[in-house]
């Protein structure tokens, strides 16, 4: 795995950057309004000039800061170093906003010459991987570039020193060689598909996202930041020295959590054995629940508010939201209950009149949503659990897709002030208009004007559409049941699951078998001859 340290080289730069953190907050404070902010992207952007000390040779070199926009993300510093005495040169870019509340993760499958062309913008605390390969690029150096550009800087730096390791260690050579082979392929264009993956804690990493992109092509997962990723950012110093209340749980000793973990707190002495514990609460449906907890974002105490309900002719779901006042993160989730399936679900929707926007929808995190007829593909994972209706959404899938792919403050055509540049003037014209024509096909989904399909596909069968005609069949809502392969049962961690307990006290897996499927590997379906399986494994019968 190649070596990527240039942790001296950004400690030398950060004086200059904190310098023109400042200047930038004026050219902020100066430009405030939205007229002279529209009037400024015509001047020319402003570049920093600061003298600061080469690496190489030690002499004062020059370093050049620009603050520029880029189509799709948000704003970032462009800074670029160059020596008169030694000739040495370099790049690097870093996030001029703030760090996100939460951790995101993207995963394209390259399948073409375009894929290698998606722009990528990685922070300096971003992991990019090779998934094919297994090769990853550790955090360190931000940079502005492409796929193609991000395995050539891969391919560039393992090549480095092989000459020196053929003489002196020939095996790990040859096993360098073959990946440097396998890059060589990829970056010929002679090895499609391959999977790239790009892990940001900060949320301040990004790969270019297409229209085009379909089963699941194109991932982007956000995810509550760990305790060691917080005190990485710098985050966890702020729980030091603070103040705790009655209403509040004190920091852990152990360090703040970035995962939402209700605290119960005791009712009585330590010393009393009756204590109250998660298990002593009821929650009873339709009563709302507020628990201490850490906030994911800055992990300062938080509320982690909760609330039961009964959807008729389904289940009983939990649905969650966590909200601090300190950093003002704010987020929700929706969570199932009971056992889980045999096997996975598709739900079919036919939307034919505005009524049907008015259908309650539970789409469960590990639910996949697809509508053929606009082009729209939600993987799992991407928004997490949403309990809402149809048109709601179809309104989040289109406000998520545009915080993604428009920059902040563009306006669309039609809205005030808006003249349809989306993207801005450096979005390439014809994905401009790929970009309008899927936008236009949303809005016009949302007011009812188009008929599609939505197709809910959930391999653990919690999620659900509203029946207007319970319990009658609703002819305009179909299901099928499926079986789920080997691949998504490892994914899920049902392979792993150990329920029941067995004759040695200890957990054992529960249901069929490996040796007891049957012929071409399909599972047993059948509901008696599951529960025969079952006992015949526990020894019950022979």
């Amino acid at each position: 795995m190649a070596d990527y340290d240039r942790g001296d080289e950004r400690e030398v730069r950060e004086s200059p950057f904190q310098t023109l953190t400042k200047h930038i907050a004026g050219l902020k404070i100066q430009n405030g309004d939205s007229q002279s902010s529209e009037v400024e992207d015509d001047k020319p952007k402003v570049v920093e000039t600061i003298e600061s000390l080469c690496m190489s040779c030690e002499e004062n070199g020059e370093t050049r800061l620009l603050l520029t926009k880029i189509p799709y993300f948000r704003e970032i510093i462009l800074m670029s170093f160059s020596c008169p005495y030694c000739g040495f040169s370099n790049t690097e870019v870093q996030s001029a906003g703030q760090i996100q509340e939460r951790g995101t993760k993207y995963i394209v499958k390259v399948t073409g010459l375009d894929d290698m062309e998606r722009q990528i913008i990685k922070s300096d605390t971003a992991l990019f991987r090779l998934e094919d390969l297994d090769i990853e690029m550790p955090a360190g150096h931000g940079q502005l570039t492409n796929i193609e550009g991000m395995l050539n800087v891969i391919l560039r730096d393992l090549e480095a020193g092989q000459r020196q390791r053929k003489k002196e260690e020939l095996e790990l050579w040859k096993k360098i060689d073959a990946i440097v082979q396998s890059l060589l392929r990829m970056t010929l264009n002679q090895s499609f598909p391959f999977t790239v993956a790009l892990d940001d804690p900060s949320g301040n990493s990004w790969i270019e996202p297409s229209s085009t992109d379909k089963d699941s092509k194109y991932q982007k997962v956000e995810y509550p930041r760990t305790a060691e990723q917080n005190e990485a950012l710098g985050l966890a110093e702020a729980t030091n020295g603070q103040k705790t209340t009655d209403e509040s749980p004190p920091p852990s000793t152990n360090g703040p959590t970035a995962h939402v973990v209700p605290q119960i707190p005791s009712t009585t002495s330590p010393s009393d054995d009756d204590t109250t514990t998660l298990e002593d609460v009821d929650i009873l449906a339709g009563q709302n629940y507020s628990l201490p907890t850490a906030c994911p974002g800055c992990t300062h105490p938080a509320h982690l508010n909760l609330q039961l309900l009964k959807i008729p002719y389904f289940k009983e779901v939990v649905v969650s939201a966590v909200m601090c006042q300190h950093c003002n993160y704010r987020s929700s989730d929706v969570k199932t209950g009971g056992e889980v399936p045999a096997k996975g679900k598709r739900i079919f929707l036919d939307v034919r009149e505005p009524e049907d926007l008015r259908r309650d929808i539970l789409k469960s995190e590990t639910c996949c949503v697809k509508i053929e007829e606009i082009g729209v593909e939600v993987s799992p994972g991407t928004m997490g659990g949403r309990f809402t209706t149809v048109e709601g959404l179809l309104t989040q899938i289109r406000d998520d897709l545009k915080s993604t792919v428009f920059d902040v403050g563009d306006k669309e055509e039609g809205e005030e002030g808006g003249g349809g540049g989306g993207g801005g003037d450096s979005m390439p014209e014809d994905k401009q208009k790929a970009w309008k024509v899927f936008f236009g096909k949303m809005e016009e989904a949302i007011r009812g004007e188009l008929r599609y399909t939505i197709l809910l596909e959930d391999p653990l069968a919690n999620s659900y559409v509203q029946n207007f005609l319970a319990p009658d069949p609703d002819p305009k809502i179909r299901e099928e049941e499926y079986a789920r392969s080997e691949e998504v049962d490892e994914e899920l961690g049902i392979s792993d699951m150990r329920t029941r307990m067995g004759a040695g006290g200890e957990y054992e897996k529960e249901g069929v078998q490996a040796g007891d499927a049957v012929a071409g590997g399909n599972a047993v379906a059948n509901g008696k001859e599951v529960e025969a399986e079952r006992a015949r494994a526990a020894g019950l019968v022979s």
